[in-house]
């Protein structure tokens, strides 16, 4: 049954208005595939009749390229706006609709839209996503971008660079949709401020644009010392709920931030929105994944790339004999993409040289979504865009669907995700080469100072760095020299020292180790408020792993500390688990599985070591160690230690096991380690 037709009472025709870069109106990009039609005339028929809309629309959709598009016909049934099918170069008017016309790409620069012909055969053409993209670099927080009804992942990396600018993101409810495989695409980053029917959303992008657009408030109606309490405020609900610190970062990005979500919340004040973060826990979620909103793709900036894949990785390999052992940093690693790409050059590089080598590519970020889409290793067909057919075919395999890309296991086997915060967990050490591209250009200057030492000490020598095309290395010029000025691409000096700087982690462990009463060392129980993390904390300051996780009984995951990736990972198909037995990796399983049940029911410390579990295809030492721990709430909890053995530990006391009581002895054990810890 046909929808019956509003009745659209024609406005007086005028001139487009020629407003160049200089418009001050929002401009959104929608974007639509199999389905289309059905959505756009819905969403064209939510607009108020009486009402200026105060923007500009410029709809993309997937046409054949041999058939006239009858998409300006429909939409001006149902609107009084003018409608455009695009000519190249005409300027974007406000209360306008602009249709991209059939077999072209279509970007937005200086105001206005250009035509392009395709670059890709049809079936690779991502029309959407090139479009939000050139609208996200243009209007930056002013873009918009809609994804309606549609097959597969067309406007997925569009909508990540429209939230990297700090723009707004919405989609159509996929139980609404005709084909739901684009709006699902977009919702699975988790980066989508609202989830609509197509009628309800011009409402709601009125609603946003009022706000969004608002003239900033005077000076005498909120001064700077009162913008400063609210956003110390902010920091605190943040660090309080998320237990990161953004009070060093770059006032723009964080003022930016918060204004979208006020515009996202309809919220009038900075003031107002402290007390709506006092009471809503999951904004002060929504603003923390916001803040971390970062622009990622395979192979960013390819000449950068270049430079990496015939200077530096080469030189990560010469010198070293077949066997030994290439470790990689990639930190703020996001969704993964930038891992997977120098995990990709390391695997080739190998294979020229007909050796074996280990290969490590540790990947860190302190976005637990990021990190867990970076663990499936599934992205969007729009990859396409960034990889070489030969790569894709080697390095990917195709999901049944057809609208997306898996990374395949001699990929995903060189790389270890965790969950790490560069500013206060220690360092990796021995690392050959870093990759930390976009992170630095959001903090202050103080912590740029404080980290561009803390990576000198991480690396080998040599040893190299690798970061964002508008970041440097400031005035640490004692400690790295240029490779390559433009690429941003630095050698670590072979004089420079490596001695680990005080950084904000070690004195915030200090803190804790003052605050927090000791745990099973002497007996004593932690005070009763505290934390999960506390315990967790307090725990590791007395054993010194690198890395532990909290658990109860059963092996179900409280707290997770340090770099686990090592030592585990979710089971293949299995996203959700939280077990740490379900996690153990490849030789660790049954003696974990053994010592926590050994733990449980004879209340003791139970450790192992040497024993040879497995990561991306080869066997490393470790020793392990099941703590039960004396929690206040006389819970039953427990503490397991992983870390790597010594060479002594592996030759005297390989595949061991031995149980200590707990109580003084356990403690003196414990204390001893630290002391032997402490002089390595």
């Amino acid at each position: 049954m046909k929808r019956p037709r509003k009745k659209i009472v024609p406005r007086e025709k005028k001139k487009t208005a020629d407003l160049g870069a200089n418009q001050n109106f929002p401009i959104v990009g929608i974007g639509a595939s199999a389905g289309g039609l059905a959505a756009f005339e819905a969403f064209f028929s939510g607009m108020p009749p009486d009402t200026d809309p105060g923007m500009a629309f410029v709809l993309v959709q997937h046409l054949a390229p041999d058939h006239k598009s009858i998409l300006a016909e429909l939409i001006r049934r149902y609107t009084r706006m003018q409608v455009f099918e695009v000519e190249d170069g005409m300027q974007v008017s406000i209360n306008c609709a602009y249709i991209i016309p059939p077999n072209k790409d279509m970007a937005f620069i200086g105001g206005a839209l250009q035509l392009l012909e395709p670059a890709e055969p049809r079936g690779r053409r991502l029309a959407i996503d090139f479009f939000f993209q050139t609208l996200a670099e243009d209007l930056h927080e002013h873009a918009i971008g809609v994804v309606l009804s549609g097959t597969g992942g067309d406007g997925t990396l569009g909508a990540r660079a429209i939230k990297s600018e700090g723009g707004m993101v919405m989609v159509q409810k996929p139980e609404s949709t005709e084909f739901d495989g684009m709006p699902r695409s977009v919702i699975a980053t988790g980066l989508v401020d609202y989830e609509l029917l197509p009628a309800e959303m011009p409402a709601q992008l009125m609603a946003y644009v009022a706000r969004a657009y608002q003239k900033p408030l005077k000076s005498e109606q909120v001064s700077p010392a009162d913008t400063q309490n609210a956003l110390k405020k902010i920091f605190v609900l943040l660090r309080s709920q998320t237990g990161h610190d953004f009070s060093e970062y770059k006032p723009s990005t964080i003022h930016r931030r918060i204004e979208r979500r006020l515009a996202i919340q309809q919220i009038a004040s900075i003031d107002n929105y402290v007390a709506y973060l006092q009471k809503t826990p999951a904004e002060v979620d929504a603003l923390f994944h916001d803040l971390l909103i970062g622009v990622t793709n395979f192979f960013r900036d390819p000449e950068a790339f270049e430079v990496l894949e015939t200077q530096v990785i080469p030189a990560l390999f010469a010198g070293k004999a077949a066997g030994s052992t290439i470790r990689v940093w990639s930190t703020g690693c996001s969704t993964g993409e930038e891992a997977y790409s120098i995990a990709m050059l390391l695997l080739e590089h190998m294979e020229t040289l007909g050796e074996k080598y280990n290969l490590q590519v540790f990947a860190t970020d302190i976005d637990s979504r990021a990190i867990a889409v970076a663990r499936a290793g599934k992205y969007p067909a729009s990859i396409v865009a960034d990889i070489t057919p030969e790569r894709l075919a080697r390095y990917f395999v195709a999901e049944t669907t057809g609208v997306a890309y898996r990374i395949h296991k001699t990929v995903r086997d060189v790389v270890i995700f965790s969950e790490q915060d560069m500013i206060k967990d220690p360092p990796f050490s021995k690392i050959d080469l870093i990759s930390c591209r976009n992170v630095l250009i959001y903090l202050e200057a103080q912590l740029q100072h404080k980290i561009i030492p803390l990576f000198r000490y991480a690396l080998n020598w040599p040893g190299y760095l690798f970061l964002g095309t508008s970041e440097g290395i400031g005035e640490f010029s004692d400690l790295f020299e240029v490779l390559d000025r433009k690429n941003k691409i630095y050698a670590a000096r072979q004089s420079s020292s490596r001695r680990l700087p005080d950084s904000p982690g070690r004195f915030q462990l200090r803190t804790i180790e003052r605050y927090v009463s000791a745990v099973n060392a002497d007996g004593k129980k932690l005070p009763k408020r505290a934390s999960v993390r506390d315990l967790t904390e307090q725990a590791l300051l007395k054993q010194i792993p690198l890395a532990g996780a909290l658990v109860n009984a059963a092996g179900d995951i409280l707290y997770l500390h340090g770099r686990t990736g090592m030592y585990l990972e979710p089971p293949p198909g299995e996203t959700s688990t939280n077990n740490i037995i379900k996690m153990a990796r490849e030789g660790l399983r049954p003696a974990l599985s053994g010592a926590l049940r050994d733990a449980v029911t004879r209340k003791m410390i139970v450790r192992n070591f040497g024993l040879q579990v497995k990561t991306n295809g080869h066997y490393s030492a470790v020793n392990l160690s099941v703590c039960p721990l004396a929690n206040a709430d006389e819970s039953a909890l427990f503490l397991v230690i992983l870390e790597e053995a010594s060479v002594a530990e592996i030759g005297e006391k390989r595949g061991s096991k031995s149980k200590l009581q707990i109580g003084s002895t356990a403690g003196a054990h414990c204390r001893a380690r630290a002391r032997v810890a402490g002089k390595r």
